[in-house]
């Protein structure tokens, strides 16, 4: 007769030749489950931590090219960025380029002064004048042009050409840009027209005549150049087909590695610290490829300071996401290892309860008691600290756009949380003992 105790091995074996070999081939079908599982988590795992970087790479290309609100929220603070307005007056002053030919308008003052009585030695002194009126009149014009790049018309037309070139932004990812913005080989340009129309009123209105003769002709300003713009268009473009579904596929995929793997706590602390390190990797790289690029602009750049400007603020949303990954992956692995049982995790989870039972039973002891809410709390404490850790990850992941910062509240929420619970378990703890050890109460009558 099989006792309940051997019927629940699954590894014992029955007696006979026939009973070892269906053990031994149980044991191998177990053997080949447990590789098989181990090597398909493996492989989820090492995908997951190279996908997390393109996954937010692609909430980059759908939050800067595809939302024009956040575009626009981006850009506009170039307006004020002093290496744009410096590299903004030179191409306005330089497509203003007004011209008073100097020399000539000197010496026809030189020679009707003389023929008023002016000496000859005077009238010479007159001729010599000409370089300096043209110095002058090029002072006056960058001087009108500073004034109005640093002024509020200048960032009002800065933001609604940026918002009206929304689109062309996009095709200069996906394809060739229209509007405000243009695409030409691996050039993209910003039509500067308007405000270059607004100086030139200035100038009229200052004084300054021949500027009414500046010709209604587009300007250009090149906001960036490199010949792999192509490839990007066609990386962009992948990526904005796959769209916002990328990232959830990739949370699926690393959800099913960790659900695979054998020992999953540990499986999670891998995967959180393999994808922050991917993600540190390509922050590396885009030090790297900013240094590159500043060390190779083309001569249609005309200002360094201006385009790295323009490259920090385009990619500032995606250093962002990188820094936040990072410090996510960091925090997700330090919690499955304090969850774990290490000496080190044991130790701090031990004082953390016994710092709760003081609390609790100081607590009890002023008659500050949590009753049935305590108790029950005791009973169902893992299912609530479940269900606290579900929602704070639930906010994460709605939070739109989260920072370091985004991380740093939630996590001081969750420790608030879990600190309120082991104090009311703890209250728990102390009641029921209490009640356990109180004497009976006397019946009636007696």
């Amino acid at each position: 007769m099989t006792t309940p105790h051997n019927s629940s091995e699954p590894d014992a074996a029955p007696e006979g030749d026939a009973g070892d070999a269906a053990g031994s081939g149980h044991k191998h079908g177990s053997a080949a489950a447990r590789i098989t599982r181990k090597i398909a988590s493996a492989v989820l795992i090492v995908l997951t931590c190279i996908l997390v970087p393109i996954a937010l790479l692609t909430v980059w290309v759908h939050g800067i090219a595809l939302d024009t609100d956040r575009y626009v929220a981006t850009v506009s603070p170039l307006a004020s960025d002093p290496a744009i307005e410096a590299a903004a007056v030179n191409r306005i002053t330089q497509a203003a380029d007004v011209r008073v030919n100097g020399s000539q308008a000197a010496a026809d003052i030189a020679a009707w002064l003389q023929s008023q009585g002016l000496p000859p030695r005077a009238a010479n002194a007159v001729k010599g004048l000409g370089p300096q009126l043209d110095s002058v009149v090029n002072d006056t014009v960058e001087k009108v042009a500073t004034r109005f790049v640093e002024s509020d018309r200048f960032e009002r037309i800065w933001t609604n050409a940026n918002r009206e070139a929304h689109s062309a932004v996009v095709h200069a990812l996906t394809g060739e840009g229209r509007g405000a913005v243009g695409v030409n080989g691996g050039t993209v340009t910003l039509d500067v027209g308007e405000a270059v129309d607004q100086v030139k009123e200035a100038l009229v209105d200052a004084g300054l005549s021949p500027a009414a003769k500046i010709p209604d002709v587009d300007k250009q300003m090149v906001l960036f150049q490199s010949d792999q713009l192509k490839k990007i268009r066609d990386g962009a473009h992948l990526l904005d087909v796959i769209g916002n579904w990328f990232p959830v596929l990739v949370v699926l995929i690393g959800a099913a590695g960790v659900l695979l793997a054998h020992r999953r706590r540990r499986a999670l602390a891998r995967t959180a610290l393999g994808a922050a390190f991917a993600c540190l990797v390509v922050a590396i790289g885009l030090v790297i490829a900013r240094r590159y690029y500043l060390d190779h602009l083309p001569t249609q750049v005309q200002s360094e300071a201006a385009a790295a400007a323009i490259f920090d603020t385009l990619l500032h949303f995606l250093k962002v996401s990188l820094r936040t990954a990072i410090v996510l992956g960091v925090i997700i692995a330090l919690g499955a290892y304090l969850i774990g049982p290490g000496r080190l995790p044991r130790a701090v989870r031990g004082t953390s309860e016994r710092a709760a039972d003081s609390t609790a039973q100081w607590a009890y002891g002023h008659q500050v008691r949590t009753g049935r809410v305590g108790t029950w709390t005791q009973a169902h404490r893992h299912w609530i600290a479940l269900a606290a850790l579900l929602i704070v990850a639930l906010v994460f992941a709605l939070w739109n756009h989260p920072t370091v910062l985004t991380i740093l509240l939630l996590v001081v929420i969750l420790l608030a949380l879990l600190a309120l619970l082991a104090l009311l378990a703890a209250s728990g703890r102390v009641t029921l003992d209490a009640e356990r050890v109180a004497p009976p109460r006397p019946e009636g009558g007696e």
